[in-house]
C-alpha cells in the first residue's frame, strides 16, 4: 500500500508543478488575469506601494511570480513528502482562495457558469485531497492503529 500512496502523492502534485511552471513561462498573462480579478485592500496599499518600488515591477507581475513559484515548490514539497503536511495546508488556503478570486460562479447567470463551476467543483475536490495529505501524513500508521483513531 505505501507505494501506491507514494505514487499517488506524486501523480497529485503534478498538476501543481505543471500549473506553476505554466504561470512562471507565461507571467504577462498571467499578471493580465491577475490585475483583472484581484483588487489589493486598502489596508495593505502602502506595502503594496513599496514592494513594487523594491522590485520595479507591478504588484500583479509580482503575485504572478509569487503564485508560480510557490506551487512548483508546494508540488515539489508534496512528491517528494517532505514538510508535505505543512504545504499541504498552504495550499488548501491557496486553492480556497483560488476558487474565491477565479472561479466565482456566484456571480455569473446559471448557463453562462457551468465551466467556472465546474473549475470551482475540481479545485474543491483538490482540497479534498489535500486535507487526506495533512491528515494521512507520511503514510500508513502501524496495524495495530486505526486509520480514524485520533478523531
Amino acid at each position: 500500500m505505501p507505494g501506491f500512496i507514494t505514487f499517488g502523492r506524486v501523480l497529485f502534485a503534478v498538476i501543481f508543478i505543471y500549473t506553476g511552471a505554466t504561470k512562471l513561462f507565461g507571467i504577462p498573462a498571467t499578471a493580465d488575469l491577475i490585475a483583472a480579478k484581484v483588487t489589493i485592500p486598502t489596508m495593505l496599499a502602502p506595502y503594496a506601494a513599496q514592494l513594487e518600488a523594491a522590485a520595479r515591477m507591478p504588484m500583479p507581475q509580482i503575485l504572478a511570480i509569487a503564485a508560480g513559484a510557490f506551487e512548483v515548490l508546494a508540488g515539489v514539497m508534496i512528491a517528494l513528502n517532505f514538510l508535505g503536511r505543512f504545504f499541504a495546508a498552504l495550499m488548501i488556503v491557496f486553492v480556497g482562495a483560488t476558487i474565491f478570486y477565479f472561479h466565482d460562479f456566484w456571480n455569473q447567470a446559471p448557463p453562462d457558469n457551468a465551466k467556472t463551476l465546474i473549475d470551482a467543483l475540481k479545485n474543491l475536490s483538490i482540497i479534498g485531497a489535500l486535507f487526506m495529505i495533512l491528515g494521512y501524513g507520511k503514510g500508513p500508521k502501524a496495524p495495530e492503529q486505526s486509520a480514524y483513531g485520533d478523531i
